[in-house]
């Protein structure tokens, strides 16, 4: 399929970027770089509403120059990219201080630059914050998200139709960015993942830290994807590459606020001893990380441990996507205890309500699978609802009380 004939697929964020138009001054879309989000925001634009983009270096001269000066030029504007010029937000916030109508500045976001305290205090109150990472599956299909909504209920939908083996392979290593779609070869995704990561750090990240060896952030964004899914030891990390400690902790969180890699706290409960308390970090698509690796489908059929850490940053990115859109507000950590009984993904609701994930990169589940599973549910009591090993099979198996096998199609059925 050529590029120019790659249908537009709708997002599910802009449900709420229109709701929150509706009655917040301002709101704010943020997410990694090429995720979609310039093209859903120009949606808003209009004859009421300016769009301006501080992609434009001559736009992005005049409003670093004076940014109070520019606001008095728009009444209502969609600006993208305001992370190119963060004392933009503060002149916003004297605006909307003496006009609160909602919906008067629509802004995007490559970079988090809403975790510097100046940034996220002028703001505050003022702005509602709609996160758009790359396409989730639901999206792609053209469907509503369902499974955490059923998994809180202790249950599980059966897909209806199985995504396994060849296909889910191939599903897993395209991810989510829409410039990956469109590229129908392995070569052409690694091409573009290498463009991609070459303008990360060469602009995102000369945009919000300073930051003198950028060769070091790409070695250790290389390094970082050998270990997605896996927990975080950053002085191991960096000494592969010649980077100290405190280095390699700065990086991590550049690409952190960069929206491509993510920390997963461990669980925790006070009654809880023997728990290992040490995050994860985990890739935000499986198509990057692929690419990143080189992993393609014949050198998955060669050597199959190679596909299990992909399949954990597919499904960790689909279930953070689906978080983002449930009614409930959900945070999402890892369980590992003393005894190496662990559980990938153990999603949390604010009521303390617990639904246990496990992926397994294989066509068959055993009852040894369910181990950290267990031992969550005994820890949780009646908060725990349900616990799932995601397959690559295509039956829907109990085992036991409320615990199942599923396939992974499962989490968009």
């Amino acid at each position: 399929m050529a590029a120019a004939d790659f249908p537009l697929i709708p997002r599910l964020s802009a449900y709420r970027i229109a709701d929150a138009l509706e009655d917040t001054p301002v709101v704010m879309v943020t997410g990694p770089r090429q995720s979609g989000k310039t093209t859903l925001v120009r949606a808003f634009a209009g004859q009421d509403r300016t769009y301006v983009t501080l992609d434009d270096d001559t736009v992005l001269a005049g409003v670093r120059g004076d940014p109070t000066g520019f606001l008095r030029t728009v009444d209502r504007a969609v600006i993208d990219e305001v992370q190119r010029v963060p004392e933009l937000l503060r002149a916003i916030k004297r605006s909307v201080d003496t006009d609160r109508r909602p919906g008067r500045f629509l802004l995007t976001g490559s970079a988090n630059i809403l975790v510097l305290p100046q940034v996220s205090e002028s703001l505050a109150g003022r702005m509602e914050v709609v996160s758009l990472l790359p396409l989730s599956q639901v999206e792609i299909l053209g469907d509503r998200p369902s499974f955490l909504k059923a998994a809180f209920a202790g249950k599980v939908t059966r897909p209806r139709h199985v995504l396994s083996g060849e296909e889910l392979v191939n599903v897993v290593l395209t991810g989510g960015y829409p410039e990956m779609l469109r590229r129908e070869t392995p070569q052409r995704r690694r091409a573009w993942a290498r463009e991609y990561l070459n303008a990360l750090v060469q602009r995102d990240v000369r945009d919000i830290a300073g930051v003198d060896k950028l060769d070091g952030m790409s070695r250790l964004f290389r390094t970082l994807a050998h270990h997605s899914g896996a927990l975080v030891n950053f002085a191991q990390a960096g000494g592969r590459i010649g980077l100290d400690e405190k280095t390699a902790r700065k990086y991590v969180t550049i690409f952190e606020q960069l929206f491509v890699v993510r920390r997963v706290e461990p669980w925790l409960r006070n009654r809880l001893k023997r728990l290992v308390k040490t995050p994860k970090l985990h890739f935000l698509d499986s198509g990057l990380l692929a690419a990143t690796l080189g992993a393609t489908a014949p050198s998955i059929v060669k050597d199959r441990a190679v596909f299990g850490p992909l399949l954990e940053t597919f499904v960790f990115s689909e279930i953070l996507k689906q978080s983002q859109w449930f009614d409930d507000a959900c945070v999402i950590h890892h369980f590992r205890d003393k005894d190496q009984a662990e559980v990938d993904l153990v999603v949390e609701n604010t009521v303390g309500d617990v639904v246990g994930i496990e992926v397994k990169a294989a066509a068959t589940v055993g009852s040894a699978d369910f181990k950290g599973l267990r031992r969550l549910a005994d820890a949780c009591g009646e908060e725990f609802k349900l616990g799932v090993v995601l397959y690559d099979g295509d039956q829907l198996v109990p085992f036991g009380e409320r615990m199942f096998a599923a396939p992974v199609s499962s989490l968009w059925a």
